[in-house]
Parts: C-alpha cells; sequence; structure tokens
C-alpha cells in the first residue's frame, strides 16, 4: 500500500458509517474561535490534498487542522463547479455550502495520534515542538441536496491542542467508540500524516 491513500479499513468503514449529522464548518469554527481563518493547500496529487487550516496572530499564521483529503473516484456533474473551486484551493465547506449544498460528516473514527519528537511539517506548521498528542477525525463527507447525498471524499483531520481534544470531537459527533482502528491501520494513518 502506498503512503498517499487510506488504509483499506478506513475506507470500508465509510461504506458502512452510521453515524451521521449536519455540522458546522471548520472554517466557520476556528474563525469563531480565533478570529480569523484561512487554508493553504501544501499539496495536490492524483484524488488527494493535504492542507493547513490556520488562524492568524498578526503575521503569524498558526494552523489549527492539518487535512488530508481523499477524493471519491467518481464524481457528479451537478456538483462540477464547487469542485473545481476546490481543486483550485477553496475551503471544501465553505465553497459547497456558498453552492447551495448541505454537508453532513459521517465519522468512523475520533482518537487520537502522536506527534513526534522529530520535526515534521504538521509540528512545524502547528509551532508546536516535541511530542503532543493532537485530536484525530475521521470521517466520510456526505453532499446532500434536493434529497439526493453524494459520497465526496474521506477526510482525515489532525487539531492543534489548543483547538479541539478528542473529548471536543466526541460532544461535537456522533461516534460509536467500538469503531477503533486496528494499530497497523493507525501506523499506516500517521505515517500518512507525518510522512514517517
Amino acid at each position: 500500500m502506498r503512503n498517499t491513500h487510506f488504509p483499506p479499513s478506513v475506507l470500508a468503514a465509510a461504506l458502512s458509517a452510521c453515524a451521521t449529522e449536519s455540522v458546522i464548518l471548520n472554517s466557520e469554527r476556528i474563525e469563531q474561535r480565533f478570529g480569523s481563518y484561512g487554508i493553504e493547500v501544501l499539496a495536490s496529487e492524483a484524488g488527494l490534498r493535504r492542507s493547513s487550516l490556520f488562524s492568524c496572530d498578526g503575521d503569524t499564521a498558526t494552523c489549527r487542522t492539518y487535512a488530508v483529503v481523499q477524493f471519491a473516484e467518481q464524481h457528479d456533474e451537478r456538483y462540477d463547479d464547487a469542485h473545481s473551486k476546490v481543486l483550485s484551493g477553496d475551503s471544501i465547506g465553505a465553497t459547497f455550502k456558498e453552492n447551495g449544498w448541505g454537508i453532513r460528516k459521517d465519522s468512523m473514527y475520533i482518537g487520537n495520534i502522536r506527534l513526534p519528537e522529530s520535526r515534521t511539517e504538521v509540528g512545524e506548521l502547528m509551532r508546536l515542538t516535541g511530542a503532543h498528542d493532537l485530536a484525530l477525525h475521521v470521517y466520510r463527507l456526505v453532499l446532500v441536496r434536493e434529497n439526493v447525498a453524494f459520497d465526496y471524499a474521506t477526510i482525515l483531520e489532525v487539531h492543534h491542542p489548543e483547538y479541539l481534544s478528542e473529548q471536543d470531537l466526541r460532544g461535537l459527533f456522533e461516534y460509536e467508540a467500538g469503531n477503533a482502528l486496528p494499530t497497523a491501520d493507525l501506523k499506516q494513518l500517521s505515517a500518512l500524516v507525518f510522512g514517517a
């Protein structure tokens, strides 16, 4: 398996996810909490996008959420315009909301992932040194409009400890605690996030 894709059990869980809720957008939550919001697409390759959702304090940007997005293999022409904007670097949730789509997150996993002691891009973006536990949320993003739902992407988000904790995520999203991922899959997710 290549490190650029989610583990098979994560994708299988997406197909059977049962916890579904409408959500406030992550971009809106960051802006409410820190007073500003921005997004930087760090890498975009076939079907996969990495981005930093950040807040600013003066000229200093701090990543509040590091996101890895694996887009669904098949897209529908009804959201082609919005999808094109996303591929050019726009925020996923805000773009689809502005285009009249409802957003739903089907949680597949909520837990923690350990930021290594060694230097990582995520640690630098979050302005963190040393090891830290970061809240991890893996979910399927579903677009809803006119009684039709489309699986748009499987998204992995790692959150800055000053922003969201595992407990915060469990309070925000429905999640079956029995949906724990095997240790091997968590190691693969860690490699996907931190490049190990």
